[in-house]
């Protein structure tokens, strides 16, 4: 045992190495090629300045359309977000956000959070890129913004081949120039002007921007909240703040939860959202944000206030997680924690060990309550993971299969929600700390791996007094969502470094499930949302990465549980080819093999198809349909054409980009939307590097869903409903990169297209009308080139 231990420490010290060697050569630019001759075309004129356009109305949908698309988030190039006034008031930073290879956390950038005026903003080196020099200063085209316009107008993308020396990748280096460096930047890079790597804003849009910045940028103030909208916070923010310590500690706990969704009124306005934020004052006074790294870290004040902010910025699909507030949602919360009849007699510290450590910190809360309040939304639960603020996670989502289905245990049944068990095993189950993030911390893995091996252990011993008998696993304890909520069986679907969640059981039955309970629920939440640090450092981004195996491996094995003892291990084995075993069993060393068998009883050679067809029917009226391929507007030959594709394996599958969205153009009624998903195949994800060696092309598949799942489209296609099996049947021939080009020119939108623009606007605007609550800005930092 210590000898796998040193080995598997030596392994985390060099994995920790290899990242920052990995993460470096990922981030490090292209070679510098000489910039290409470009025909300069006039310089457009100056607009007339008469009445300056207002913000609000005329300003802001042409940046949402066609800015924000790419400058929408942390990911935003220079840090520039553009999705509200504040954003572009603050302007640009050479910092990264994303900086793999530090060895120190840096200071977090929030916008909204970290700081409240433009000149807080200046003062953590943020440059400006509207022109601020004096009123009485007529050159207002100094500014950048307006002079990343004007290059776009002068040197727009040839129409033909891309130009090798721009780099599109996500994770390219950024010039970020300033007013002083900008002339050097149009020089060196002609061809980089905004919207960067997408045809030009259309001329009267531009002149319309040009207007505004020549008038010097005027914000009014946003209007106020229509008075339904207040009272209704208002009502909130009372129901969250009473004095009762039961009402505190309840409050706490959902603002850990909640600190990051998109809050609703359904009944009033469904695109006014709000965020649950902490404030040193009280209800009745103006916001006074308590910034902290993370959601639980200690406030610095005697009381903590919950308010509802409403959300400034532009709604971006790639964090957009909307969550309604209501009378029957705060019902919810009184019967959950204030109705039952247990005491609070203090409230929990913020010491790391407590705040940090969910069960601990609300051990005074009914934990079938706990569990309850995750599972009504598990959708949204989940997709906290999934989205979250930080919209690059390659490193995080490497973890994961490129598509899995997950259920969950019965919170009906006491052993699921034993409070006393978890009060036992609450040291066993707590996450890394910021007091390990160290450099080259890696080692700290080993300690968490025990303690993951320790509750395994008392776990499986607790269940085989509870479940002992033979006929005791069974469907009997998994949640079927009550017969009626659609969160009981969700899909993950992983898009290389970004991944989406949807409702119900999507595609064809999937290579790996999760069993998810409410102790590994609660634990991914803190390691992957409430506990993540963007700015932290490579240590912390690392150990996250790592922690995360042990959880990927325990909702496995919660699944395998419902299979035949038999085919188990051979099923868990084709899960981890090439991993070794002392690595595979890591956390399951102290575990015996399940004993008891499964109580269900199968009748094919399939049992896995079987289960879930079984779970099915359980489910009934509970399994979403939503993104079933069937029964779908278009002609049957079409519908039967996108079935036939849906079944695509292998080679054609592999030359396809990530997310494509389809559009079917319709004769005599609406165009129709379709998402095709690419789903990679690996012999293990349980390695954090080496990709391409891991990768199986020949056995990836594609799922065909109606409507649109995922932020960060790849690709449009266009095709008429008629021709749609000759789109499949070219899809399927495909056999490389260069045919795949060719078929691209015949059904594919590019991006230095005309009708990039017109394509971009339908899918947005079909986007908000089917799923008017959901739907958000796409992002088009991963669009093919």
């Amino acid at each position: 045992m210590k000898r796998w231990h040193i080995g598997a420490g030596l392994a985390a010290l060099l994995a920790s190495v290899a990242l920052g060697i990995w993460l470096t050569s990922r981030l490090a630019p292209p070679r510098p090629q000489p910039a290409p001759a470009v025909a300069e075309q006039a310089a457009p004129q100056t607009p007339a300045i008469a009445e300056a356009p207002d913000y609000y109305r005329d300003v802001k949908p042409i940046l949402d359309s066609r800015c924000v698309v790419c400058h929408g988030c942390y990911d935003a190039p220079c840090q520039l977000k553009l999705d509200s006034s504040e954003g572009v008031r603050r302007g640009a930073s050479k910092e990264l956000v994303y900086d793999g290879t530090r060895l120190t956390s840096a200071q977090p950038t929030r916008l909204f959070v970290d700081a409240q005026s433009t000149q807080q903003w200046r003062e953590k080196g943020f440059f400006p890129v509207l022109n601020e020099t004096p009123p009485d200063d007529e050159d207002h085209q100094r500014g950048v913004l307006w002079q990343m316009l004007d290059l776009k107008q002068r040197h727009p993308l040839p129409a033909g081949d891309w130009p090798e020396t721009m780099d599109l990748r996500p994770e390219r280096r950024n010039f970020c120039p300033t007013t002083d460096t900008m002339a050097q930047y149009s020089r060196e890079r002609p061809l980089e002007g905004m919207p960067f790597g997408l045809p030009p804003i259309p001329a009267e849009k531009v002149d319309m921007l040009k207007r505004w910045l020549a008038a010097g940028a005027p914000i009014a103030e946003p209007p106020p909240l229509a008075d339904a909208l207040q009272r209704a916070a208002a009502d909130w923010e009372k129901f969250l703040n009473a004095d009762a310590l039961k009402t505190q500690l309840m409050s706490r706990y959902l603002y850990e939860h909640l600190f990051l969704a998109d809050l609703y009124f359904e009944q009033i306005d469904q695109r006014q959202f709000f965020k649950l934020v902490r404030s040193r004052t009280p209800p009745g006074q103006p916001i006074d944000v308590i910034a902290t790294r993370r959601p639980f870290d200690d406030p610095g004040v005697a009381r903590v206030y919950y308010r509802l902010q409403p959300v400034r910025s532009t709604i971006v699909a790639k964090t957009h997680m909307p969550y309604a507030l209501g009378d029957k949602r705060m019902q919810r919360y009184r019967e959950w924690f204030l109705s039952p009849d247990y005491a609070v007699t203090a409230l929990p510290g913020y010491a790391p060990e407590v705040a940090g450590n969910p069960f601990v910190a609300f051990a005074g809360l009914p934990v079938r309550s706990r569990y309850r309040f995750l599972l009504e939304d598990a959708e949204f639960t989940l997709m906290n993971f999934i989205k979250g603020p930080v919209c690059r996670g390659q490193l995080a989502l490497n973890v994961i299969d490129d598509r899995f289905w997950l259920l969950f245990a019965n919170p009906d049944i006491d052993a699921m929600v034993d409070a006393d068990f978890l009060a036992r095993e609450s040291q066993n189950l707590r996450l890394p700390e910021p007091a390990d993030n160290k450099p080259l911390a890696a080692v700290h893995w080993r300690r968490y791996a025990d303690l993951q091996a320790d509750y395994l252990a008392a776990k499986k011993k607790y269940l085989h007094q509870k479940f002992g008998r033979r006929d005791a696993v069974t469907l009997k304890l998994l949640w079927n969502g009550d017969g009626e909520n659609r969160n009981a069986a969700l899909t993950v679907f992983r898009h290389f470094d970004s991944a989406s969640v949807v409702k119900g059981l999507v595609g064809d039955t999937p290579k790996t499930a999760w069993v998810v309970d409410y102790p590994m629920l609660e634990r991914i939440h803190y390691l992957l949302v409430a506990g993540f640090d963007v700015y932290g450092d490579a240590s912390h981004q690392l150990q996250t990465r790592l922690y995360m195996d042990f959880l990927r491996m325990e909702g496995e094995y919660n699944f395998l549980a419902f299979l035949p003892r038999a085919q188990r291990d051979a099923l868990r084995n084709s899960w981890y080819r090439g991993v070794g075993a002392k690595l595979r069993d890591s956390v399951y060393r102290k575990t015996p093999e399940y004993q008891a068998e499964t109580g269900i009883v199968y009748h094919s050679d399939d049992p896995k198809r079987e289960f879930f067809d079984l779970m099915r029917l359980r489910l009934g009226p509970a399994l979403d349909h939503r993104y079933d391929l069937k029964d779908i507007p278009v002609e049957e030959s079409a519908l039967a054409a996108l079935q036939k594709l849906s079944e695509l394996r292998g080679r054609p599958v592999s030359v396809l980009p990530e997310v494509v969205l389809l559009r079917v153009i319709r004769k005599n009624a609406p165009d129709e939307v379709f998402t095709l998903l690419h789903n990679d195949d690996y012999s293990n994800v349980a390695v954090l590097l080496f990709d391409r060696q891991r990768r199986r092309p020949q056995l990836d598949t594609l799922t065909v869903v109606p409507g649109f799942i995922g932020a960060y489209p790849n690709a449009f296609w266009r095709v008429p409903e008629e021709k749609v099996p000759q789109l499949v049947r070219a899809v399927a021939a495909l056999d490389g990169a260069e045919s795949y080009r060719a078929f691209q020119k015949r059904y594919g939108v590019l991006r230095t297209g005309d009708n990039f623009w017109s394509q971009s606007d339908w899918m947005h605007s079909t986007y908000r009308e089917r799923e008017p609550v959901a739907w958000g800005m796409l992002d088009y930092s991963r669009y093919e080139r």
